[in-house]
Protein backbone atom coordinates (compact mmCIF):
# COMPACT_ATOMS: atom_id res chain seq x y z
CA UNK A 1 0.00 0.00 0.00
CA UNK A 2 2.77 2.40 0.96
CA UNK A 3 4.63 1.57 -2.25
CA UNK A 4 1.53 2.32 -4.32
CA UNK A 5 1.00 5.62 -2.50
CA UNK A 6 4.59 6.69 -3.11
CA UNK A 7 4.30 5.78 -6.79
CA UNK A 8 1.12 7.83 -7.21
CA UNK A 9 2.65 10.75 -5.30
CA UNK A 10 5.62 10.68 -7.63
CA UNK A 11 3.43 10.63 -10.73
CA UNK A 12 1.01 13.33 -9.55
CA UNK A 13 3.10 16.38 -10.57
CA UNK A 14 3.59 15.02 -14.08
CA UNK A 15 -0.09 14.16 -14.44
CA UNK A 16 -1.02 17.64 -13.24
CA UNK A 17 1.22 19.37 -15.74
CA UNK A 18 -0.05 17.11 -18.50
CA UNK A 19 -3.62 18.37 -18.07
CA UNK A 20 -4.90 21.00 -20.54
CA UNK A 21 -4.34 24.54 -19.34
CA UNK A 22 -7.58 25.99 -18.04
CA UNK A 23 -7.28 29.76 -18.43
CA UNK A 24 -9.89 32.50 -18.43
CA UNK A 25 -8.50 34.15 -21.57
CA UNK A 26 -6.39 36.74 -19.72
CA UNK A 27 -2.73 37.13 -18.73
CA UNK A 28 -3.51 37.95 -15.10
CA UNK A 29 -2.98 35.04 -12.72
CA UNK A 30 -0.74 32.95 -15.00
CA UNK A 31 2.14 31.41 -13.01
CA UNK A 32 5.13 30.04 -14.92
CA UNK A 33 8.66 28.79 -14.31
CA UNK A 34 11.58 29.33 -16.63
CA UNK A 35 15.28 28.86 -17.25
CA UNK A 36 17.41 31.45 -19.00
CA UNK A 37 20.85 32.15 -20.40
CA UNK A 38 22.46 35.56 -20.06
CA UNK A 39 25.22 37.46 -21.82
CA UNK A 40 26.75 40.45 -20.06
CA UNK A 41 28.57 42.96 -22.25
CA UNK A 42 30.74 44.37 -21.06
CA UNK A 43 32.99 44.05 -17.94
CA UNK A 44 35.61 46.68 -17.20
CA UNK A 45 34.73 48.74 -20.25
CA UNK A 46 35.73 46.24 -22.92
CA UNK A 47 33.54 44.17 -25.24
CA UNK A 48 36.28 41.51 -25.18
CA UNK A 49 35.61 40.97 -21.48
CA UNK A 50 31.99 39.91 -21.87
CA UNK A 51 30.47 37.48 -19.39
CA UNK A 52 27.82 34.79 -19.65
CA UNK A 53 25.74 32.66 -17.35
CA UNK A 54 22.56 30.81 -16.55
CA UNK A 55 19.62 31.37 -14.23
CA UNK A 56 15.99 30.78 -13.46
CA UNK A 57 12.83 32.82 -13.03
CA UNK A 58 9.31 32.69 -11.64
CA UNK A 59 6.76 34.68 -13.66
CA UNK A 60 3.59 35.93 -11.96
CA UNK A 61 1.01 37.72 -14.11
CA UNK A 62 -0.77 40.58 -12.36
CA UNK A 63 -3.16 41.73 -15.11
CA UNK A 64 -3.65 41.73 -18.88
CA UNK A 65 -0.95 44.39 -19.38
CA UNK A 66 1.35 43.83 -16.36
CA UNK A 67 3.52 40.80 -15.59
CA UNK A 68 6.43 40.20 -13.19
CA UNK A 69 9.64 38.16 -13.35
CA UNK A 70 11.41 37.07 -10.13
CA UNK A 71 14.88 35.87 -11.11
CA UNK A 72 18.32 34.65 -10.07
CA UNK A 73 21.30 34.59 -12.46
CA UNK A 74 24.89 33.41 -12.07
CA UNK A 75 27.42 34.94 -14.50
CA UNK A 76 31.15 34.55 -15.06
CA UNK A 77 33.51 36.59 -17.22
CA UNK A 78 37.16 37.41 -17.84
CA UNK A 79 38.90 40.66 -16.98
CA UNK A 80 41.61 40.42 -19.60
CA UNK A 81 44.17 37.67 -18.93
CA UNK A 82 44.73 38.74 -15.35
CA UNK A 83 41.56 37.94 -13.45
CA UNK A 84 38.02 36.62 -13.70
CA UNK A 85 34.74 37.89 -12.27
CA UNK A 86 31.64 36.16 -10.91
CA UNK A 87 28.25 37.84 -10.38
CA UNK A 88 25.09 36.65 -8.68
CA UNK A 89 21.95 38.66 -9.53
CA UNK A 90 18.80 38.27 -7.42
CA UNK A 91 15.88 40.54 -8.27
CA UNK A 92 12.63 41.27 -10.04
CA UNK A 93 11.29 43.05 -13.13
CA UNK A 94 7.90 44.46 -14.08
CA UNK A 95 6.82 43.78 -17.68
CA UNK A 96 4.33 46.05 -19.44
CA UNK A 97 2.88 44.63 -22.66
CA UNK A 98 2.66 46.82 -25.73
CA UNK A 99 -0.27 44.87 -27.18
CA UNK A 100 -3.54 44.59 -25.21
CA UNK A 101 -4.31 41.24 -23.63
CA UNK A 102 -6.92 39.13 -25.32
CA UNK A 103 -8.01 35.53 -25.48
CA UNK A 104 -5.50 33.38 -27.31
CA UNK A 105 -2.60 35.85 -26.75
CA UNK A 106 -0.55 37.01 -29.76
CA UNK A 107 2.21 34.68 -30.91
CA UNK A 108 4.69 37.58 -30.73
CA UNK A 109 4.14 39.54 -27.52
CA UNK A 110 6.47 42.61 -27.11
CA UNK A 111 6.91 44.49 -23.85
CA UNK A 112 8.99 47.06 -21.97
CA UNK A 113 10.45 46.26 -18.56
CA UNK A 114 12.00 47.88 -15.51
CA UNK A 115 13.12 46.47 -12.20
CA UNK A 116 15.65 46.13 -9.41
CA UNK A 117 18.15 43.53 -8.22
CA UNK A 118 20.93 42.87 -5.74
CA UNK A 119 24.33 41.83 -7.08
CA UNK A 120 27.15 39.95 -5.34
CA UNK A 121 30.36 40.35 -7.34
CA UNK A 122 33.73 38.67 -6.78
CA UNK A 123 37.02 39.28 -8.60
CA UNK A 124 39.87 36.74 -8.36
CA UNK A 125 43.33 36.95 -9.93
CA UNK A 126 44.06 34.04 -12.28
CA UNK A 127 47.64 33.48 -11.11
CA UNK A 128 47.06 34.01 -7.38
CA UNK A 129 43.63 33.11 -5.89
CA UNK A 130 44.66 34.89 -2.67
CA UNK A 131 44.19 38.17 -4.56
CA UNK A 132 40.46 38.18 -4.16
CA UNK A 133 37.73 40.73 -3.43
CA UNK A 134 33.95 40.87 -3.24
CA UNK A 135 31.13 43.34 -2.80
CA UNK A 136 27.34 43.64 -2.64
CA UNK A 137 25.61 46.30 -4.71
CA UNK A 138 22.10 47.41 -5.59
CA UNK A 139 21.08 47.81 -9.22
CA UNK A 140 18.22 49.00 -11.40
CA UNK A 141 17.53 47.76 -14.93
CA UNK A 142 15.32 48.72 -17.87
CA UNK A 143 14.89 47.40 -21.39
CA UNK A 144 12.67 45.79 -23.99
CA UNK A 145 11.73 42.20 -24.80
CA UNK A 146 9.24 39.88 -26.42
CA UNK A 147 7.64 36.50 -25.80
CA UNK A 148 7.37 34.09 -28.72
CA UNK A 149 4.57 31.70 -27.75
CA UNK A 150 5.46 28.17 -28.87
CA UNK A 151 2.33 26.56 -27.39
CA UNK A 152 -0.50 27.68 -25.13
CA UNK A 153 1.66 26.80 -22.13
CA UNK A 154 5.22 27.64 -23.24
CA UNK A 155 7.16 30.50 -24.74
CA UNK A 156 10.64 31.63 -25.69
CA UNK A 157 11.56 35.15 -24.56
CA UNK A 158 14.29 37.49 -25.81
CA UNK A 159 15.23 40.50 -23.65
CA UNK A 160 17.78 43.29 -23.96
CA UNK A 161 18.28 45.58 -20.97
CA UNK A 162 20.79 47.94 -19.38
CA UNK A 163 21.67 47.50 -15.69
CA UNK A 164 23.28 50.16 -13.49
CA UNK A 165 24.88 49.11 -10.18
CA UNK A 166 25.35 51.40 -7.19
CA UNK A 167 28.00 50.14 -4.77
CA UNK A 168 31.64 50.39 -3.75
CA UNK A 169 34.30 50.54 -6.48
CA UNK A 170 35.88 47.09 -6.82
CA UNK A 171 38.73 47.08 -9.34
CA UNK A 172 42.10 45.53 -10.16
CA UNK A 173 45.33 47.53 -10.55
CA UNK A 174 48.53 46.40 -12.32
CA UNK A 175 51.85 47.84 -11.09
CA UNK A 176 54.96 48.45 -13.21
CA UNK A 177 56.66 45.39 -11.70
CA UNK A 178 53.75 43.17 -12.79
CA UNK A 179 52.21 42.78 -9.33
CA UNK A 180 48.43 42.88 -9.05
CA UNK A 181 46.48 44.68 -6.37
CA UNK A 182 42.74 44.52 -5.78
CA UNK A 183 41.00 47.60 -4.38
CA UNK A 184 37.55 47.95 -2.85
CA UNK A 185 37.18 51.71 -2.49
CA UNK A 186 34.84 53.25 0.07
CA UNK A 187 31.97 55.38 -1.13
CA UNK A 188 29.45 54.97 -3.91
CA UNK A 189 30.32 54.16 -7.50
CA UNK A 190 28.12 53.63 -10.58
CA UNK A 191 28.81 50.73 -12.94
CA UNK A 192 26.68 49.81 -15.95
CA UNK A 193 26.50 46.95 -18.43
CA UNK A 194 24.27 45.58 -21.16
CA UNK A 195 22.47 42.27 -20.59
CA UNK A 196 20.82 39.99 -23.14
CA UNK A 197 18.58 37.12 -21.95
CA UNK A 198 17.06 34.18 -23.78
CA UNK A 199 14.60 32.18 -21.68
CA UNK A 200 12.16 29.29 -21.94
CA UNK A 201 9.07 29.48 -19.72
CA UNK A 202 6.31 26.97 -18.95
CA UNK A 203 2.93 27.96 -17.49
CA UNK A 204 2.06 25.86 -14.45
CA UNK A 205 -1.45 27.09 -13.74
CA UNK A 206 -3.86 30.02 -13.76
CA UNK A 207 -4.15 31.27 -10.17
CA UNK A 208 -7.07 33.66 -10.67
Amino acid sequence: MLRTFLLLAGLAPGLLLAQPLRINGHRGGLISLGIRTTMSAFNEGSWANSGSGIGGQLRVGLSDRVNTDWFMDYLTGNMGDLAHREDLHIGWSVLYYVLPGREGRPRVDPYVLAGHCFDHATITANEDPDIHGERWSSAVQAGIGSHFHVTDRSDLSLVGQYMIHLGTDLHLDTHDDGDLELHNEHGASLEGHLLVHVSFNYILFDAW
